[in-house]
């Protein structure tokens, strides 16, 4: 009586074959949107690549197999005069140094500022609660603005030199580490500063004391990653006339066949200095997130 009265009512049988019945309805449905962005997504690709080809001064299917031409070249050339590379890297040591040295001023400007910005932003944190969206927008546009775009317009202001590369990598990395640090800082624990507020401490003895060794860790090592990330940037800058070892490159290039060697020196000394910084970071970071 029981049994065909459940099979009859529609019981737990019935329930499981409308669940897989939905199931199966929902991932056909999801394969077929799928389908349609895939669908889209090349055609879009399509589209966006025969325009490229058609602005294009060459054709880029044709020029595929040119490809590997000019590296192999100057790889070659380098080769066939390898006993000059160490001569070029003590020739270039200072040019690395202020590279090194831009980057690391720019570093330290920008992370001072990164952590004013970061507890300005905080909510929880701010002395100024209301202005903590305007501060997240300040981070956002200094962020948004790549620092080639700052270094070429400070030329025109400042001239050529390392001034301009510093103003200009200072203002991103404030940018970019003040939202790091920033999401570091929300997640504080506020118990150590409610209890300097009690005993009436200031907003920076609050600052320094109950939310500093909080984050502390953290911070620095998001600041040597930023190091990393701007001793490229120095470099690259180099090529819009911003001095350093990237303005040393950029010569070298533009002299062409007879110089690869110097280009090839110039390439390894950058990259071996950048392999180094990355490692000794990469240890620092580890001990002072995992202790």
């Amino acid at each position: 009586m029981t049994a065909s009265t459940i099979g009859s009512t529609g019981g737990p049988p019935h329930d499981l074959a409308q669940n897989q019945h939905a199931y199966l309805e929902l991932v056909r449905r999801r394969r077929l949107y799928g389908g349609v962005l895939l669908i889209l997504f090349v055609a879009l690709m399509m589209s966006g690549f025969q325009m490229a080809q058609s602005r294009n001064a060459g054709g880029f299917i044709d020029g595929l197999p040119m490809v590997l031409a000019f590296p192999t070249e100057v790889i070659s050339e380098a080769w066939e005069k390898r006993a000059n590379l160490p001569g070029i890297f003590v020739a270039h040591i200072p040019s690395l140094i202020e590279t090194l040295n831009i980057a690391a001023v720019s570093t330290i400007l920008g992370g001072i500022a990164a952590m004013l910005l970061a507890l300005l932003s905080t909510r929880g944190l701010s002395p100024w609660p209301r202005l903590t969206g305007v501060f997240r927008r300040i981070m956002d546009v200094c962020r948004a603005i790549p620092e080639i775009v700052i270094a070429l317009i400070l030329i025109y202001i400042l001239g050529g030199g390392p001034v301009p590369a510093v103003i200009a990598i200072s203002l991103h990395t404030a940018g970019a580490l003040g939202k790091l640090f920033s999401e570091v800082a929300e997640n504080a624990d506020l118990k150590p500063v409610e209890g300097l507020t009690s005993v009436g401490a200031g907003w920076g003895q609050r600052m320094w004391f109950g939310v500093l060794p909080q984050v502390a860790p953290n911070w620095i090592s998001y600041g040597l990653l930023r190091f990393e990330i701007n001793v490229r940037a120095s470099a690259i800058l180099g090529f819009v006339g911003e001095g350093g070892i990237g303005h040393d490159l950029k010569i070298a290039m533009q002299w062409g066949m007879g110089r690869y060697d110097l280009v090839v020196g110039i390439f390894l000394l950058l990259f071996l200095t950048i392999v180094i910084i990355d490692t000794i970071s990469d240890r620092v970071r580890e001990r002072l997130v995992k202790g």
